[in-house]
């Protein structure tokens, strides 16, 4: 099993070699707009979900294949901080090399103090808020029973006060069940006291798990940005260098090709390309906004050439 993808395109990190840690869909979440689909376990237990010592192993590996990537990004198809191992990931990595350390996670084990220090090990850690009232907490990240959105908000600001490495905030909005007049105020009053160096503002723009999970306008968004203060940014398309040898548009034309002979989920996808599944999100992203491809909904999310 590869654990390690990339590097991959990312719209915030440049090129970024991912660090998968946990099975697919293995999550303290079920948030609606998720790229990956719905969450198949649904957990907040802790325990080394996949072996420390093989991710490592595959990590020195791939760090030395041509290409630098910009980051080292603990993320993949799932919530990090339930990986047990997550403190040795970190702190090996840092031995290993100069690269930066990021950490994406949804943030709902913040509370935990030994999540925190482990975090605290990185150079770049990006937690999410989407909601600051519990009815749109619920709508758009379906929790794990046992978590509650005072603790997600205390875990936060317990961080922030101690991680002295680089905290961006995301904040992704769906249309009509996070972004209206309550729900802005109630996150503009939880940001504006936490020492983070972004707000970082983002809508559905990949596939999400639940069709009716939709984007907001522009201009909506560029209003609720200038309500979270100066240090919100929209999120963009990708604008890091594009190697020169052709291999992404190759991996994008050999999806293409597959879907051109029949519908296939994001999973016989990265079956049939040998890729990470959360690497193909990243080329699907893509082949979707530019009109290449189409999403089905059925009982699962399927992906054909659009007609």
């Amino acid at each position: 099993m590869n654990y390690v993808f990339g590097p991959v395109p990312s719209r915030r990190l440049g090129w970024s070699l991912g660090i998968d840690l946990v099975p697919f869909k293995t999550c303290s979440y079920d948030c609606i707009y998720c790229q990956l689909g719905r969450t198949t376990l649904h957990t907040v237990q802790r325990k080394e979900y996949v072996p420390v010592a093989a991710v490592l192993q595959e990590i020195e590996t791939k760090l030395k294949g041509n290409h630098r990537p910009d980051y080292v990004t603990v993320s993949g198809s799932g919530e990090p901080t339930l990986n047990a191992g997550l403190g040795r990931v970190i702190r090996d990595l840092k031995k290993l090399t100069s690269i930066p350390v990021a950490v994406l996670t949804n943030g709902s084990l913040l509370h935990d103090q030994n999540i925190r220090e482990e975090l605290a090990m990185a150079d770049v850690v990006i937690p999410s808020l989407d909601a600051a009232t519990i009815p749109a907490f619920k709508r758009v990240n379906r929790p794990c029973g046992q978590i509650s959105l005072e603790q997600v908000i205390k875990g936060l600001q317990d961080f922030a006060d101690m991680f002295r490495g680089r905290l961006w905030i995301e904040v992704m909005l769906v249309r009509e069940l996070n972004d209206g007049e309550e729900e802005i105020a109630a996150l503009a009053a939880v940001l504006k006291d936490l020492p983070a160096e972004k707000i970082q503002l983002n809508t559905v723009s990949r596939p999400p798990a639940e069709a009716f999970a939709r984007p907001l306008e522009r201009e909506q968004m560029e209003r609720i940005a200038a309500r979270l203060g100066n240090r919100t940014e929209i999120i963009g398309h990708f604008a890091g260098k594009v190697y020169g040898d052709g291999s992404q548009q190759d991996i994008e034309r050999e999806i293409v090709t597959l879907l051109g002979r029949r519908p296939c989920t994001l999973t016989e996808i990265a079956f049939l390309t040998g890729l990470h599944q959360a690497e193909v999100t990243k080329y699907i992203g893509r082949l979707v906004a530019a009109g290449h491809i189409q999403v089905v909904y059925k009982e699962e999310v399927y992906y054909r050439v659009r007609q």
